[in-house]
């Protein structure tokens, strides 16, 4: 199989639903998904795999919790993210990707991973809990 050339631009402008991630492509058994977002998404951890951003266009803020000395067992962090950064969250670590004034993203994970990990906080309906959609 032959595959063409991806713009990204392209098929960001093919879709406009918030935190619903869509699969441009596949490396071995990773998708590479993009995805709009503006706001908040859920705190939410992926158990057994670490979770790759980038951000294509605008800020990506993602907060992070681990194990600490903050007086409840936890500590938080937040790294921000602007146009053109990479960050990998590790697996196990509990985060909330947000973002005020809007960002488009990609992530690189294995197929089938669940857009808000394996435990998470309850999902409000603007945030998509599938495993991402196919680019169409």
């Amino acid at each position: 199989m032959i595959s063409e050339p991806i713009l990204l631009q392209t098929a960001l402008a093919r879709f406009d639903s918030l935190w619903s991630p869509r699969i441009v492509t596949r490396v071995n058994d990773y998708d590479v998904r993009i995805a709009k977002v503006a706001g908040e998404h859920v705190w939410h951890v992926h158990e057994n795999t670490d979770e790759f951003f980038l951000v294509l266009e605008g800020e990506l803020t993602i907060a992070l919790r681990g194990t600490g000395d903050d007086g409840a067992g936890r500590s938080e962090r937040v790294v921000t993210l602007p146009q053109g950064a990479v960050f990998v969250v590790p697996r196990g670590t509990e985060h909330r990707p947000s973002s005020a004034a809007g960002a488009s993203i990609l992530m690189f994970e294995p197929a089938g991973t669940p857009s808000v990990g394996d435990r998470h906080d309850p999902v409000p309906g603007h945030i998509d809990v599938t495993t991402g959609h196919a680019l169409g």
